[in-house]
């Protein structure tokens, strides 16, 4: 069964990881962290983003990068402002488990990783004057264009009105 995982490598900004955690709960991907963070996991700014879903996520730590790759496995995909591909155009396999890894807000992902990976770095095109997106904005875009070629599965996909019906 396929599973979509968020990695967050070295998160600095708790309100970026904690919107990315609010991300995770509603689509039902997995949260990766890989220390160090630059905020401790009880920081009320972190909770406070995705507070009302906290107990809805499922969270999983790692003392560093290598940590990571020995206890997971799957497909890696990096999201970085130096890659190759842009993200809509890479096919994301649904028969397995799926990692997007994104960098820390400061200085993204190690370009020894990437250059080791570049047929796996992926870019989210902008203005080529301008730095980057905000991390937890490019996570979004990242989630949702993986979930969208999978047809969003478990999904909700009809809202419902309040005080009216459709």
């Amino acid at each position: 069964m396929n599973r979509l995982n968020i990695v967050l490598v070295e998160p600095q900004i708790p309100q970026n990881t904690g919107n990315i955690s609010r991300t995770c709960a509603v689509t039902g991907a997995a949260l990766h962290l890989v220390k160090p963070y630059g905020f401790t996991i009880t920081d009320k700014q972190l909770k406070r983003a995705g507070l009302d879903y906290w107990d809805k996520l499922e969270i999983y730590e790692y003392d560093d990068l290598e940590s990571f790759f020995e206890q997971t496995d799957g497909v890696y995909y990096y999201f970085t402002t130096k890659g190759r591909h842009v993200h809509s155009e890479i096919s994301y396999p649904d028969d397995k488990n799926v990692f997007i890894v994104f960098g820390r807000e400061d200085k993204g992902l190690p370009e020894e990783l990437l250059y080791n990976n570049s047929d796996y770095c992926s870019r989210i095109p902008m203005r080529p004057t301008l730095r980057s997106l905000n991390l937890s904005n490019s996570v979004a875009i990242a989630v949702y264009e993986v979930l969208r070629q999978w047809d969003y599965p478990d999904l909700g996909r009809e809202g419902r009105l309040t005080q009216y019906q459709w």
